[in-house]
């Protein structure tokens, strides 16, 4: 009886980690079929900028250190504005496609195209008068000059920033990113053949880099229109709608604590540059500086256990995948640095630097997917992260990053461990709030929040009987 008694237990152990496997491989194949087409895209845009810096640093090193402070500080105030700000249409469009009223999707995409774009509005004066903003930030007139040249060439990106990263978000949120990854795929190709014809066999030189990035970029968004409104979101794109213009100050609320959220993170890399621009050699400085610093589904379907057994595994995937480029960097961290520029100065000290890039990769391949789409942004909790980002990063990251580099002398690696120790804080504090959430009640937040903005589908195709726009 008790050897029967036994071999059922020993069943039902093998049924549940058999039933753990499958859940995980199940869990797995979802995670991937969102994150590869999503990985290959936010490599190849990324990418088209550290190409476009790369060619920069071939030029000289004073346009390699101008392009940096331009890139990492005010183009990273701009994009973290705007990216914060439309994370709130991938937690609308995330919960709405979750909940199948797939209507919703195209409106809240055009009520953010709104938003953004009054947004921008604003922001643009900070690109035409880029010169006196860094001379009244202390740093040195010739490179003040510089970025001023070089800033202007960004105001064509601030409207791709708006409608690339809106259009990335409606289409992800329905499981239709393939058409992302290869559109961005084509785009990088594009601009590496561009910035060797411009700049290395026609001297163009910073014109030629920019405008090479310029065309790249904007050929990737002309791809995700003609896909949207050529017919292929036929359950989500209805048309332009008089409806975008309704239920604005709710889109503008949400929109604002995301930006404050992702704006306070990606900030806090720029102040750490602009603290670089202090030092002694600054060119250096910012130059080795700016090279190294380079589940909402689930909640929308009501399936609290989902979104909880999902951030378990995508933390773990995500942590993989960290230890791996943890390892190589470690050996060829030192190789890395004369593929941005031929100085030897700046080479040596990026390499100096490599160990602690390690480190940052290895860090970084867990915080993203807390304060990113699949946490923070997927449960709606950009505003209590905001506060966290403040006491992280601010009140201890970099106090910590000043102490080491100015006080101990240690520099530019003194800046970075104040930088890698705001993360590590962060992080633990975001881990233990996931831990904490009760995610019956996320779920409730995120039905309450849908029927609050919920436009039935009748009352919207009445409305765009005379308004549609469709590319047939």
């Amino acid at each position: 009886m008790e050897n029967r008694m036994n071999d059922r237990l020993l069943e039902s152990d093998k049924e549940d980690t058999k039933g753990l496997k499958g859940r995980v491989w199940i869990e797995s194949k979802k995670f991937w079929r969102v994150a590869f087409p999503a990985i290959i895209t936010r490599v190849t845009s990324f990418g088209i900028f550290v190409v476009t810096q790369s060619f920069v640093g071939h030029i000289g090193e004073l346009e390699l250190a101008s392009y940096a402070l331009v890139q990492i500080i005010l183009v990273r105030f701009t994009n973290g504005i705007l990216l914060g700000m439309a994370s709130a249409l991938e937690t609308l469009c995330g919960q709405a496609f979750g909940a199948r009223q797939y209507h919703m999707l195209g409106i809240y995409m055009q009520r953010s195209w709104i938003v953004l774009f009054i947004t921008a509005i604003i922001l643009i004066p900070f690109f035409v008068f880029t010169t006196p903003i860094f001379r009244l930030l202390g740093q040195e007139e010739e490179l003040s000059k510089e970025a001023g040249k070089i800033s202007l060439w960004f105001i064509p990106i601030v409207p791709y920033f708006i409608l690339s990263m809106t259009m990335q978000m409606y289409l992800q949120s329905q499981l239709k990113n393939m058409i992302i990854g290869w559109l961005s795929t084509v785009s990088i190709v594009v601009h590496v053949i561009l910035s060797w014809l411009f700049v290395d066999k026609l001297n163009l030189g910073i014109p030629g880099a920019m405008g090479a990035m310029i065309i790249s970029t904007w050929s990737m968004v002309i791809g995700e229109f003609v896909y949207v409104f050529g017919g292929w979101c036929p359950d989500t794109w209805k048309g332009f709608s008089k409806a975008a213009f309704s239920e604005l100050w709710p889109v503008v609320k949400l929109s604002v604590s995301s930006g404050v959220m992702l704006c306070l993170e990606l900030w806090y890399n720029a102040v750490l540059v602009l603290l670089a621009g202090y030092m002694k050699n600054a060119t250096i400085a910012i130059s080795a500086f700016s090279i190294c610093v380079r589940v909402s589904n689930e909640l929308g379907r009501g399936d609290a256990k989902a979104a909880k057994f999902s951030i378990k595994v995508i933390s773990c995937t995500s942590l993989g995948i960290g230890v791996l480029f943890w390892i190589f960097f470690l050996a060829f961290g030192n190789a890395i640095s004369y593929v941005f520029t031929s100085n030897a100065e700046v080479a040596k000290a990026v390499s100096s630097l490599s160990v602690l890039l390690a480190f940052s990769v290895l860090l970084n391949s867990v915080q993203p997917v807390l304060t990113g789409k699949w946490v923070a942004i997927g449960a709606g909790w950009q505003a209590v992260v905001a506060y966290v980002n403040i006491a992280c990063y601010y009140l201890i990251g970099i106090p910590v990053g000043i102490l080491l580099g100015y006080v101990a002398d240690l520099g530019i690696r003194g800046i970075w461990i104040g930088m890698i120790c705001g993360v590590a804080l962060q992080t633990l504090v975001l881990i233990y709030i996931t831990w904490r959430t009760n995610w019956d009640e996320q779920v409730n937040k995120a039905s309450e929040r849908l029927d609050q903005w919920f436009l039935p589908p009748s009352e919207e195709s009445n409305e765009n009987n005379s308004h549609e726009y469709m590319l047939e």
